[in-house]
């Protein structure tokens, strides 16, 4: 949990016009961003990568999500984490914890176009971007958090 509200502390500011992921910068040129979280110890799933770069998945075997990045011309546009956790129950109350510090930390009640058990999204806006966690429980558990920037 400690992970979450480091996640959450860190996503954005609202008092700032720049979005951050976990500390850095999502303004950032693309590739320097990438090698930031390589020296975090993300490793680039080259089978998951497209050739062109665009699209980009790493992954950090002690972490409990993967990230997919998505450029533009040298910018970063979206990031997404998705995690792999066994039990719906456990996405529940990831998916819920997570709410409640974005929530704290932004200042924000989110939109919340789905609200039922096993399908929940939450969309908070901050000055720099959107972010939107999404529960999907339906065979499998699934659990994304999609941080964008506006453009």
């Amino acid at each position: 949990m400690a992970l979450v509200a480091c996640a959450a502390l860190c996503a954005c500011s609202s008092g700032e016009k720049e979005m951050k992921y976990r500390g850095l910068s999502m303004a950032l040129p693309f590739q320097t961003f990438c090698d930031s979280l390589q020296q975090r110890g993300f490793v680039v799933d080259s089978a998951k990568t497209d050739s062109a770069f665009t699209r980009v998945v790493m992954a950090n075997p002690n972490e409990k999500f993967r990230l997919m990045l998505a450029q533009q011309d040298g910018k970063l546009q979206a990031l997404q984490e998705n995690y792999k956790i066994s039990t719906n129950d456990s996405t529940r109350q990831l998916w819920q914890q997570m709410r409640d510090d974005f929530e704290k930390e932004l200042g924000a009640w989110p939109n919340m176009p789905k609200h039922g058990d096993d399908h929940k999204i939450a969309k908070f806006e901050t000055d720099g971007g959107f972010i939107t966690l999404t529960l999907e429980n339906t065979y499998t558990p699934t659990l994304q958090v999609l941080y964008e920037l506006k453009k």
